[in-house]
């Protein structure tokens, strides 16, 4: 494993993670590659351009997330992330205070940004 490329996406990670607290828009556009594939944890297939939305209408509100568990693999110019959350916050309105399992998958660019091109989530019991 490339040492470096695993801080870079434990950073990548840290800063993903303080976007979705709070909906920080910009912040989110940069790190989501324009071509992103998320299935949420109700099995939807949804967009970049989907997520964005869900924060900006608050759709989606984040209040705490805890995350445990992380293991990275890196391969080259991509990255496969798997963590445990502990989410507190709403979704379409119903408060929410659940475990989900992520993994997501950060591929780096030509310029050595590293973006988020796939994603999903499962809901714990």
């Amino acid at each position: 494993m490339n040492n470096s490329s695993e801080t870079q996406i434990e950073e990548c990670e840290e800063i993903l993670k303080n976007a979705m607290l709070k909906s920080d828009i910009s912040e989110l556009d940069k790190l989501l590659a324009d071509n992103l594939i998320f299935i949420n944890h109700l099995g939807q297939l949804m967009s970049k351009q989907d997520d964005l939305e869900a924060h900006k209408t608050g759709i989606l509100k984040i209040n705490k997330i805890t995350l445990t568990d992380r293991t990275i693999k890196t391969y080259s110019n991509i990255a496969v992330v798997t963590v445990k959350a502990h989410i507190i916050g709403s979704f379409n309105g119903v408060k929410s205070d659940n475990y989900f399992r992520f993994t997501r998958i950060w591929n780096k660019s030509k310029n050595k940004k590293w973006h988020v091109i796939s994603a999903h989530s499962s809901i714990l019991s």
